[in-house]
């Protein structure tokens, strides 16, 4: 075989060992819309035209021409190397963000703010130097810091929402009194916290100075002591509305 058909098979062996896995599917596998993207890239599918134009030579003898096609098939792979690698950087990129967008938007829903002042401050400030990342088509920082905010946030914990407010019964059989209503687990489980409940209900008391009169059907307002998320209205069910 001559150098020139030898150079030429060379050429066109490497070219299509750097080809084939990218077309490669199997079984029914359907490619999503960005692999498929990839796979017709300007710069791929240039180069393999060129490829089957320097086998079309190759068949024909013409060695040199055939060369000269391989090679520059081998220039628009590189192409398509390159715009392929800045894709998947971009794509990367931009789902750390969008999964770092989601669970700050998640820890504030939890109480997160409050709860984790400190990280929630920190992790905000690193998604907005993602942000700036992005913007800046730094690529690689912008993905970095997102999974730092997702890093932050994931000593986060969600805890069930807490009655805001106490639809208070009976004494008997609820036995409905300050004391009690503190000590019921939905509420504050303490009984000794019995006063915050008795400060921000004073005034809808028909004696104020007296914490023992309460009456059914009342809505006490429960406040949040430590940070913890209140909503809705137990009644009798013991659920939260």
């Amino acid at each position: 075989m001559s150098r020139g058909k030898y150079t030429v098979s060379i050429l066109i062996v490497i070219f299509s060992l750097r080809i084939i896995p990218l077309f490669a599917v199997e079984g029914d596998f359907q490619p999503s819309a960005f692999v498929n993207a990839l796979l017709n890239n300007q710069y791929l599918l240039e180069s393999v035209r060129l490829t089957k134009l320097a086998e079309e030579c190759y068949a024909q003898g013409e060695y040199d021409q055939a060369i000269k096609y391989a090679e520059e098939a081998m220039k628009y792979a590189d192409w398509s190397d390159i715009y392929v690698t800045l894709q998947m950087k971009i794509k990367s990129a931009n789902d750390a963000i969008a999964a770092a967008q989601t669970r700050l938007d998640w820890a504030a829903e939890v109480g997160a703010p409050k709860r984790y002042a400190v990280e929630y401050e920190n992790a905000q400030v690193i998604f907005e130097d993602a942000l700036i990342a992005r913007s800046d088509e730094e690529w690689d920082p912008a993905r970095e810091n997102a999974l730092k905010v997702l890093e932050i946030l994931a000593i986060v914990e969600e805890i069930p929402t807490l009655p805001a407010q106490y639809l208070v019964k009976t004494w008997n059989p609820m036995k409905d009194c300050l004391w009690n209503i503190a000590g019921k687990p939905q509420i504050y489980g303490d009984p000794s916290k019995w006063r915050f409940i008795y400060d921000a209900n004073k005034e809808k008391l028909s004696k104020p100075d007296n914490p023992n009169l309460i009456h059914p059907g009342m809505i006490l307002e429960i406040p949040s002591i430590n940070g913890e998320i209140r909503a809705g209205l137990w009644e009798e069910d013991d659920s939260v509305l």
